[in-house]
């Protein structure tokens, strides 16, 4: 019955191991936007931008806690190394002493420390977002990627069909030479546009894969992860091009870029309230407890004492009155810089409408051109075929659909991607 069991137990462990082998290899379908979620959660570099936010809360917590009570304790030894005195004709040795010190301070009133923690605060809030923009900068990224596989992917699929209907051809064509039935310069020709095509296919090869590996990088993906794409660009262009996009009002108030130089501006404000508050007073309060844990034969040092701690700014020699000033400067500084781009983003927004208008012209010309110049090689093949036209002007026929649809893809991606660009300056990633 033992001898029974081994094999069978053998067998399973080999089915479950090549069960977990073939789920592993399965590659990871995604569809745009699972694409854009799954590179906000796994990016490289977003995973470091959500640290630095993480490093921002708990600085907040440490100036809030140069406020709260501070409590240390230290514990000395001191030998005097027999050193001695003479008091009133009296000898006095210097005994080995140890103390225990234990020791409590409260800050009471800072106005540095007040305005510290809303420094703190706004700097926090600067690098959320800084980390909101790092993440429109991977969504764009992510997106250009899946774009620039999924136009690859198009060409290279057109080329393929191109490919294998040349071929198709020359080989009728050559196996009628071989028969004399026509002159051998004819496949010959047919035979350079068969290498032209099948070159274009390993450098469209080349490009998918190149995307791909792009795209696995913004994912955060091992080099060898295996990806899937599950949204078409057919489905991407009817949902995202249209002549209204274009027309889209502009709001200054989302763009990321004017948020954060709002910011600087507030900060620029509380650093001017810091340099004022360096003028105030500073209270603090303190207890401390000592116990001598090896006395000396004459102390009168008590165990306890309290006491408070008032510093008083006097006289700097014009320093603080001068960071005051310089205070003074970067807010003017920062309000000008709010209206440079505030101008320059709203050019900038002017310009990427005017690039999506003239895109999208292109697009429908090139769209319609592909239609034609697809219908005239279909039409020349017959032809060819019959033997009506001549292999020069077959080639040169294919030569430009095969110019065409790469224009028509090129053109395509371009006003994809000017129609991202309209969205990210709108923060609508």
């Amino acid at each position: 019955m033992k001898s029974k069991f081994k094999p069978f137990l053998f067998s399973v462990i080999c089915l479950v191991t090549f069960g977990l082998q073939v789920h592993a290899q399965q590659p990871l379908a995604l569809s745009l936007d699972s694409a854009v979620i799954y590179a906000v959660s796994h990016n490289r570099s977003l995973i470091n931008s959500k640290f630095a936010v993480d490093k921002t809360s708990q600085k907040v917590k440490e100036t809030i806690a140069l406020g709260l009570p501070q409590i240390s304790a230290t514990i000395d030894y001191t030998n005097f190394l027999g050193a001695e005195a003479s008091l009133m004709g009296k000898t006095i040795e210097f005994n080995p002493t140890s103390n225990f010190k234990a020791t409590a301070t409260q800050l009471i009133f800072s106005g540095s420390y007040i305005v510290g923690i809303q420094l703190s605060k706004l700097a926090k809030t600067v690098t959320e977002q800084s980390y909101q923009k790092d993440e429109i900068n991977v969504k764009e990224q992510v997106i250009q990627a899946y774009y620039m596989v999924l136009a690859s992917e198009r060409i290279l699929e057109n080329l393929r069909a191109n490919k294998a209907n040349v071929q198709l051809i020359y080989e009728k064509t050559q196996n009628l030479a071989n028969a004399g039935m026509i002159e051998p310069t004819d496949a010959k020709k047919l035979s350079i546009m068969v290498t032209t095509v099948d070159n274009a296919v390993k450098s469209s090869e080349r490009q998918v894969e190149m995307g791909y590996n792009l795209l696995r990088l913004q994912l955060g993906l091992e080099p060898n992860s295996e990806i899937q794409l599950s949204t078409s660009l057919d489905d991407i262009v009817q949902n995202r091009i249209t002549q209204s996009v274009a027309a889209d009002t502009f709001n200054l108030q989302n763009n990321l870029d004017y948020k954060m130089i709002l910011m600087q501006g507030e900060i620029a404000k509380k650093n001017i309230a810091l340099r004022k508050v360096s003028y105030l007073p500073t209270l603090a309060a303190f207890y401390s407890y000592t116990e001598k844990l090896k006395k000396p034969e004459f102390d009168m040092t008590p165990k306890n004492a309290v006491g408070f701690t008032l510093s008083i700014p006097i006289l700097s020699g014009g320093q603080r009155w001068a960071q005051l000033n310089q205070a003074k400067l970067d807010y003017l500084t920062s309000e000008n810089t709010k209206e440079l781009v505030s101008q320059q983003l709203l050019i900038q927004e002017r310009q990427l409408r005017f690039n999506y208008s003239n895109l999208y012209e292109q697009y429908l010309n090139q769209k319609a051109n592909l239609e034609i110049v697809k219908e005239v090689l279909e039409k020349m093949n017959l032809k060819y075929q019959q033997g009506v036209v001549s292999s020069l002007e077959f080639t040169s026929s294919n030569n430009d659909y095969m110019t065409a649809e790469s224009n028509y893809t090129g053109v395509m991606l371009q006003l994809l991607n000017a129609e991202l660009s309209l969205r990210k300056i709108n923060n609508n990633l």
